[in-house]
């Protein structure tokens, strides 16, 4: 599938081509692509079709081609050079053999003439696949950003004297609005130049905000309020030496401005063991956005096929660049066990999700959490997918000590009296999520009793608390086996 562009488009209509359809979330983007495109080509303003209005073009609506079929007659009876382009039509033939049968005469009959069926997803009747070109509307490039604003700064007095108050300016801009559609930029800026805001980081926010929007309005992904600093990691030395590496290396700046940014990293490990806090602080540290994908969701049915829902979820990421994406507990969506259940859904998941992770050029990091990670297939954990797969395990002695140290600094306990390297050692076996649980489960029982919390508050919790690595004890024996030389060990040494 080829991106929407002009110069592309163009040349697909010069190859011979006149039917296509194209994937997109913006229908003013591909509107204002297919106009220019059109202009080019010599057949000036394209018809504009919708179900409610017909025809529309240069103010002039054609009532009688409010149906599909007359529409489409009036297409195939124009005589070239026109553009045409149908926001509708996809709605209507999937199950109208009329419709595909006028499509297919058009092509017959199209002498320089073009027409576009957009929709928002891939759902093209079988019988139209061999007549259609199918693009697929793709974010505006850096150089078209950067374009676009020179032309904003010409036409909003407030960008102009931004920019010059503040010559970075005009470069932050261009990062903050990597992902965005043109369209959204403009409403960016013409909202902060309504609000008489003329400080330069109040538009750079506006672009932020208007990506978190895109989020939401996604439905699918979730955007993460997130601060975590890596202070909150305890023990996990080999996670933060490889933070520090690829800092070092790409420049903390280049990575945050998406110019030179890692792949990703897959963290396999016990659940509580703070896989979660990691992605987090990744994000922090970056000061990139951070947006989680559920797996189940994915799965869900609520926004289509699962692997239409892969591709949505893909987009909103690409549109919100620079940014993390934390795939949540990927091994739900993607295992070998779902091949089997799910048939060709999953596979498709499978082909879509390698497909992106390799051919990928927007700055997204993925950050993949499992909590079973023999479940994935071999496809996922070859080397190149991701820059690392790191093993996440039970705390040892030092690191307990340092999260017992972290949480009772973060529920306001004065540790000074308390004895932490006494409490790292009785914690044998206890993940970081237990620890918190103990640490405020003796900040509660302090607190209804009307006092400050003492050490023998957290003694009195650990004694009774049971740890997942009690309970679970073959399953969690079996995950460190499959990770002992498939994966890096987030603490401790390294070997494989």
């Amino acid at each position: 599938m080829d991106n929407l562009n002009i110069p592309d488009l163009l040349r697909t209509i010069e190859a011979g081509n006149s039917l296509f359809y194209v994937v997109t979330d913006s229908e003013q983007s591909t509107e204002r692509i297919v106009a220019e495109a059109a202009a080019m080509t010599g057949a000036g303003s394209p018809y504009v079709w919708t179900c409610t209005e017909g025809f529309v073009r240069e103010g002039s609506s054609l009532k009688e081609t409010v149906n599909p079929l007359p529409a489409l007659d009036f297409a195939i009876a124009q005589p070239g050079p026109a553009a045409f382009l149908f926001k509708d039509l996809s709605s209507f033939w999937v199950n109208n053999p009329f419709i595909i049968r006028k499509l297919k005469e058009f092509v017959v009959r199209a002498r320089s003439k073009t027409l576009i069926v957009i929709g928002e997803e891939e759902t093209i009747p079988d019988r139209l696949r061999e007549d259609l070109v199918i693009l697929y509307q793709g974010i505006p490039v850096m150089t078209e950003i950067k374009a676009h604003l020179e032309m904003l700064k010409g036409r909003v007095p407030l960008l102009m004297e931004a920019c010059a108050s503040d010559p970075g300016l005009m470069g932050r801009l261009v990062i903050a609005a990597q992902g965005l559609y043109l369209e959204d930029i403009e409403r960016s800026i013409g909202a902060c130049a309504l609000s008489r805001s003329g400080d330069g980081n109040e538009i750079v926010r506006a672009l932020f905000e208007m990506k978190q929007q895109i989020i939401r309005k996604s439905g699918i992904m979730e955007f993460v309020l997130n601060d975590a600093p890596l202070e909150h990691l305890g023990g996990m030395e080999n996670l933060k030496r490889w933070l520090q590496r690829r800092e070092t290396a790409f420049g903390l700046d280049n990575i945050s401005s998406g110019a030179k940014m890692p792949k990703g990293v897959l963290i396999m490990g016990i659940s509580g063991c703070g896989k979660s806090l990691f992605v987090k602080v990744i994000a922090t540290r970056w000061s990139l956005p951070l947006i989680r994908l559920d797996m189940a969701v994915v799965y869900g049915g609520a926004f289509g096929s699962p692997e239409s829902s892969l591709r949505k979820a893909f987009r909103t990421a690409e549109a919100v660049a620079p940014c993390v994406l934390w795939i949540d507990e990927i091994e739900s969506g993607i295992s070998s066990q779902g091949f089997k259940a799910e048939g060709g859904a999953a596979s498709r998941v499978l082909g879509s999700f390698l497909t992106w992770m390799q051919e990928k050029t927007a700055p997204v990091f993925v950050a993949a959490t499992a909590n079973a990670i023999e479940m994935l297939p071999a496809e996922v954990l070859r080397k190149g997918r991701f820059d690392e797969i790191f093993y996440m395990g039970l705390p040892d002695e030092t690191a307990r000590e340092e999260i017992f140290r972290i949480h009772m600094k973060k529920q306001g306990i004065d540790s000074a009296a308390i004895d932490a390297a006494m409490l790292g050692r009785l914690a044998k076996r206890l993940s970081g999520a237990e620890i918190e649980q103990v640490v405020k489960s003796a900040v509660f029982e302090a607190l209804a009793d009307k006092r400050p919390v003492v050490e023998d508050d957290l003694l009195r919790v650990l004694r009774v608390t049971v740890p997942l690595s009690v309970t679970m004890d073959e399953q969690i024996r079996s995950i460190e086996a499959w990770a002992f030389r498939r994966a890096v060990p987030a603490s401790g040494e390294l070997k494989r």
